[in-house]
């Protein structure tokens, strides 16, 4: 009786039913269904980030363009002494237009535990997401904190420590956070933070900051979600959630409506092989989580108006895949490995326009600029 119960309550579940009638792709890479896109043509820009003395990246896993073209980077330096929870690991740092160091924003913050993502709003605001301290931070451009989201475990409480991930998750707690991703905006000046990890879900605060409300929950039916790991926004407001776990792009309107799924299906090189470790099985079984699989998502940026793109990197086989809004791939780039030109599991995109990309890399402690020359056949 009571599995008959919980099963009869998520075919009840309001992001079942709002996205009913949309079609969604089957999950798991299906090499039989793969279609070939050109390959786009790019260079990156070498020595990007110059830094000072005795000042180093650590895992760069947030970049961040503001309207001075100044590239802000979340990296998970500045974690030399400690175990990786106790420490901070987390450094905010922003560089000009042409990489020269100028700040570090928010030094020693109480917020400070194992850096995520980063954004800046359309008013130069810095959004920082810490999944460590389960915190968004948001910054003024003068670097003062204007403004917090969530908060961190209290070092007296008993059982601190890094969060479990239980199957089935814990249930999610309106204003909190599980593990925390990303951040994106409508025109509204509403923001929605993916959340993320073990919540599964997205949270829509407005522009003064009130919790609105959240939509999604952990599964792999239409509308549920498998570790949220960022977020983007088109010109009109509606989200592309990257659905990691489930291998798909989820988009949604601002009220958490379904309206379309977009799984990358691109044919996967003979010679491809993973920035570190051994090759994935693929395609993987259908029940396990997708994440290291071709098209997962782990990173998703949409360009700004009005010819809008939207750009999407996986960590296997290591590529960014240019597409529609609607979905359809244009061409693709890149692959595993640590020489320019080549990716270790980009973690964010900045992309400030159709053919200018800045990722910022796990695996080789980096952010490259990358100057796309798309041919024809990769235009939409």
């Amino acid at each position: 009786m009571k599995g008959w119960l919980v099963g009869a309550l998520l075919l009840l579940s309001p992001s079942l039913l709002s996205a009913q009638q949309v079609d969604v792709p089957k999950i798991p890479f299906d090499p039989s269904q793969a279609v070939a896109v050109p390959e786009i043509p790019f260079d990156s820009v070498p020595n990007l980030l110059k830094l000072p003395k005795d000042l180093y990246l650590g895992e760069a896993s947030g970049v961040a363009i503001n309207s001075k073209g100044h590239i802000i980077v979340f990296s998970r330096g500045s974690s030399a002494n400690g175990p990786a929870y106790g420490a901070s690991a987390a450094q905010l740092l922003e560089f000009d237009a042409q990489g020269n160091y100028l700040r570090e924003i928010g030094h020693n913050l109480y917020a400070w535990s194992f850096a995520h993502d980063v954004r800046v709003d359309k008013n130069d605001n810095i959004w920082a997401m810490d999944k460590g301290s389960d915190m968004v931070i948001k910054f003024n451009p003068a670097g003062q904190v204007i403004m917090v989201f969530g908060r961190k475990q209290e070092a007296s409480d008993d059982g601190t420590g890094p969060l479990k991930h239980p199957m089935p998750p814990l249930p999610p707690i309106d204003g909190q956070f599980r593990q925390v991703t990303d951040v994106a905006w409508d025109p509204a000046g509403n923001a929605y933070i993916s959340d993320g990890y073990i919540n599964s879900r997205v949270a829509k605060v407005d522009k003064d900051g009130n919790w609105v409300k959240s939509f999604g929950e952990f599964g792999t039916g239409p509308g549920q979600m498998r570790t949220v790991h960022g977020i983007a926004a088109d010109a009109k407001g509606n989200l592309y959630v990257a659905d990691r776990g489930n291998r798909r792009v989820q988009v949604f309107d601002g009220d958490g409506k379904l309206l379309r799924v977009i799984a990358i299906n691109v044919p996967v090189p003979p010679d491809a092989h993973p920035a570190i470790g051994n090759q994935p099985m693929v395609p993987a079984p259908e029940s396990a989580n997708q994440t290291m699989q071709p098209g997962a998502p782990w990173a998703v940026c949409v360009t700004p108006p009005p010819n809008q793109v939207l750009y999407v990197a996986d960590a296997f086989p290591g590529r960014i895949y240019k597409l529609t809004l609607d979905g359809k791939v244009l061409g693709v780039l890149g692959k595993s490995g640590k020489q320019p030109k080549q990716f270790g599991w980009i973690h964010e995109m900045a992309c400030p326009s159709e053919n200018v990309i800045f990722a910022a890399e796990l695996l080789n402690w980096r952010v490259q600029k990358l100057i796309l020359h798309p041919t024809p056949n990769a235009s939409n």
